[in-house]
């Protein structure tokens, strides 16, 4: 029993910098207050983030799994207790626990072609996959990274991405309304598929974003090539415990906390078409 005890319980960390990224996203960056060299953590992992008097909320790792210094979270405001969470100034604590859950598959993509593929804060959860898999760009063959929002004010990582280029990625950006300052396409994710340069038959894809956004981009994957077992999705829907003790997130014969967040298309893609309540 102690043991199940201590696994609800965060531990504090100190925000050291936090930066918005847009009207209501922040990436936040912590340290343990206690010193020393942090957790280690798989790309496609997160932690339960706690802010103190309003709740803990699941959220997804989005720094560099190559770095031990430094625990990066981005948060989009979708509540109250997001809201507190973002609302924490530089040197305030938060309380953590994990990391949780499944990952990216990305060194079974090695030796084959990478595909990215990301709606609105969706980029978020898989940054750590890109940054992986450009840290040993020879590995693989060739990455893209399609990314869609809802305007050009919603990109995440606007820098990075022009970087992210410059280091062998190809890279794709989409916008469901466009400003007088956009020139780039105009459309949804899965409009940037046929643009993309990958081999379906050696390629494995990694999709997150709005469930209807991974529901129609891995149709969309699947329907150019990609083996349905090739294509990833991460769910986020009902968590709330992260042990798979409350039973909240259920998703048909699969628990999101304990079996995801990352599933494999197939075995979730009939579930992908039960509306989220």
């Amino acid at each position: 029993m102690a043991e199940v005890a201590s696994a609800y319980l965060p531990e504090p960390f100190r925000i050291r910098r936090r930066r918005r990224e847009t009207a209501d996203t922040w990436t936040i960056e912590l340290e343990p207050t206690t010193g020393g060299e942090l957790f280690g953590f798989e790309p496609g992992q997160f932690t339960m983030v706690y802010a103190f008097g309003a709740g803990e909320v699941p959220i997804s790792i989005s720094g560099d799994p190559g770095r031990r210094d430094r625990l990066v979270h981005t948060i989009r405001v979708a509540g109250p207790t997001t809201r507190s969470i973002c609302g924490v100034k530089r040197g305030g604590v938060l309380g953590i626990r994990g990391p949780y859950g499944t990952a990216w598959p990305v060194e079974g993509a090695k030796g084959g072609d990478l595909v990215v593929a990301a709606g609105g804060i969706g980029l978020a959860p898989l940054r750590p996959a890109v940054y992986a898999a450009l840290a040993r760009r020879s590995d693989f063959g060739r990455v893209a990274i399609l990314y869609g929002g809802r305007s050009p004010d919603q990109l995440l990582y606007l820098g990075e991405l022009d970087r992210w280029q410059a280091a062998g990625a190809d890279v794709h950006l989409t916008v469901d309304r466009a400003d007088e300052g956009w020139d780039g396409p105009v459309g949804v994710v899965t409009t940037l598929i046929d643009r993309a340069d990958f081999d379906p038959a050696r390629t494995t894809a990694l999709v997150c974003g709005p469930e209807l956004m991974m529901r129609f981009t891995a149709a969309g994957l699947v329907a150019a090539g990609v083996a349905p077992e090739r294509v990833f999705v991460s769910m986020e829907r009902n968590m709330k415990c992260a042990l798979g003790q409350c039973g909240r997130c259920q998703f048909g014969p699969v628990f999101v906390c304990g079996d995801g967040p990352v599933f494999a298309y197939d075995r979730i893609a009939d579930l992908l078409t039960v509306p989220e309540l």
